[in-house]
């Protein structure tokens, strides 16, 4: 609570001090009339009760200075990567706009401001990242006392395009994979049959691939660090470490691939996609010498990797998987993503929903057999013509 001593100054004048602790320091005010030290007082517990009680001192920290608390405080729960993507944001667009203000100066037009001059250098996408960053060391400060309110308040965002993707159909997969050096051929099946990022490939380790049980464990990603370095570490969530059912002609090309590679299975820690040194892919090298050509060469240019990814995912609604099972195989921390996944219609669905109702509803037979349920194998999948490993029987 407030604590109010009463003093006599060297003139013979009598003071009131009022003692409040913040943020684990003792704060005075001082008042010549007894009133205003009962008003301050009183005032600063309400404050305190409902939350919004701070020091105005502690409001003067710099905003630079707060962002670099932020980031020491965050630090050690962080990712590489969003270390990387947090620096970049604060230290070119941050800090050079707002860098200079006190945190209990900066307003919401404020933000607005800085909102709306970042929308015309950076692409929408790109600032909804940045003001992540500012919304989320302000909320620091409130947290930690330092500001009553966050600024952060009613600040309108550019909207972000939907973004372009590309529906593979099972032929494009096909055409794509044989468009590449067969070293190559296994990264697009396992990943369209598993629906694994790339950093999740890039990251398997031979010894995460149990030939005899059919499965792979998701343990590690390889992902780019600072200056570019790769970086080896966990999924980025706990339900991205995760275990699936992989089918046998995948795993059979699996093992012909570490075959062609001079690969032990036993070598547990060696990488199963890697360079020919064995050090871990790039990302960015394999899209332009490997995954660009060969989606130009098949036809689908404008594809990107992530694209194997969605195939999966809608081959999943497409067999009829359980919502929670496909969760789980896709590695979705939020069920709410892979509800967004079942939401998408595909030109598949639709066609099929559009034939059982027409043979629901219409008199009389229809004119064409219904399609066939589809099943769980491969082929549903989207592995219309998985090649066969040598000496592997069709399944």
């Amino acid at each position: 609570m407030a604590q109010i001593t009463q003093r006599t100054t060297a003139g013979g004048e009598p003071r009131w001090d009022v003692r409040v602790r913040v943020a684990g320091q003792v704060r005075t005010k001082t008042f010549t009339r007894r009133r205003d030290a009962r008003q301050w007082a009183a005032a600063v517990e309400t404050s305190r009760a409902r939350g919004g009680f701070v020091d105005p001192r502690l409001g003067r920290m710099r905003v630079a200075e707060l962002l670099r608390r932020w980031s020491e405080a965050t630090a050690p729960a962080k990712r590489e990567t969003t270390k990387v993507a947090d620096d970049l944001a604060v230290r070119r667009w941050i800090v050079p706009t707002l860098g200079g203000f006190a945190i209990a100066e900066v307003t919401p037009g404020d933000v607005q401001a800085t909102v709306n001059a970042w929308s015309r250098r950076l692409a929408p996408r790109t600032v909804r990242r940045h003001y992540g960053v500012l919304r989320a060391a302000l909320a620091f400060a409130v947290e930690a006392d330092w500001l009553a309110r966050t600024p952060c308040r009613g600040v309108k965002l550019p909207a972000v395009p939907p973004a372009r993707r590309t529906r593979l159909s099972p032929a494009d997969i096909e055409r794509i994979a044989l468009a590449m050096p067969e070293r190559h051929r296994a990264v697009v099946w396992l990943a369209v049959v598993t629906g694994m990022r790339w950093s999740e490939i890039a990251g398997l380790r031979v010894g995460r691939v149990d030939f005899g049980r059919g499965e792979i464990e998701v343990a590690e990603v390889i992902t780019r660090g600072a200056g570019g370095r790769l970086v080896a570490g966990p999924p980025k969530s706990q339900a991205g470490h995760r275990t699936v059912s992989v089918s046998q002609p995948v795993l059979a090309m699996v093992g012909a691939h570490l075959a062609a590679r001079g690969v032990s299975r036993d070598d547990a820690e060696a990488l199963v996609f890697a360079t020919a040194t064995g050090a871990p892919l790039h990302y960015s090298t394999w899209r332009s010498k490997v995954w660009r050509p060969a989606v130009a060469a098949a036809g689908v240019d404008g594809a990107g990797f992530h694209d194997l990814r969605r195939a999966n995912a809608t081959a999943l609604v497409l067999v009829g998987t359980d919502v929670t099972v496909a969760q789980y195989r896709l590695g979705h921390a939020d069920v709410r993503m892979t509800l967004d996944v079942y939401a998408q219609v595909t030109d598949e669905a639709h066609r099929a929903a559009a034939e059982a109702l027409g043979a629901r509803f219409l008199p009389g037979p229809p004119e064409q057999a219904p399609a066939p349920a589809p099943t769980r194998d491969a082929r549903a999948m989207g592995l219309r013509a998985l090649p066969q490993a040598a000496g592997q029987q069709p399944t």
